[in-house]
């Protein structure tokens, strides 16, 4: 049987580009739903609350198509790292994570309307930055534009200026935990 067809509920370039290289076929429909941003959930509540969220607001678009919602934080003493709102705030993020573990999180939620199929999980991994200097993180903010990414950096992109080691998915740090993805997608083609 023929599996539905996918909708990517994200305009994320780093989604996509890990979807096709996948060899996943999809189309893009971003989600319209605010983001929660209460660290008081926690992090799993908070990044699956969220891609529920985007997956829903998508679904009812594309009721008969899996839709495919994420969202994925950057988790440091207690406290999510979202995208900076400004070069300093980019520049203080990189400089709080130096030398230190923080655990990455991906939230995804897959949502089908008709039939009713849901399924949903949270990915986490742990990432561990090597010692920066003030002119390594002004380095690293020259090359890449840290303003859209999660605690203000991107493994992907010379990630392995700031990067010591990554326990768990890769893939799962640059924004979408594909094995576990596949494997989720699975049980919406039968």
């Amino acid at each position: 049987m023929t599996p539905p067809p996918l909708v990517l509920a994200s305009a994320s370039p780093r989604r996509a580009e890990l979807l096709r290289a996948a060899g996943i076929a999809f189309e893009v429909c971003a989600s319209n739903a605010p983001e929660l941003d209460d660290d008081a959930l926690g992090l799993a509540e908070l990044v699956t609350a969220n891609a529920r969220a985007k997956a829903l607001d998508v679904a009812e678009r594309h009721p008969a198509s899996v839709v495919l919602g994420a969202d994925t934080l950057v988790w440091l003493d207690g406290r999510p790292l979202g995208k900076p709102s400004g070069p300093d705030d980019a520049h203080r993020m990189l400089m709080d994570l130096s030398g230190r573990p923080h655990e990455v999180a991906t939230g995804v939620h897959l949502a089908r309307l008709e039939p009713r199929l849901h399924v949903e999980f949270v990915e986490v991994s742990r990432v561990r930055f090597r010692h920066l200097s003030e002119g390594a993180v002004a380095d690293y903010l020259a090359r890449v534009d840290a303003l859209d990414k999660a605690g203000a950096y991107a493994l992907q992109e010379h990630g392995e200026l700031l990067v010591e080691s990554v326990e768990g998915s890769r893939s799962n740090v640059v924004g979408l935990p594909v094995e576990r993805t596949l494997a989720a997608l699975r049980r919406f083609a039968g």
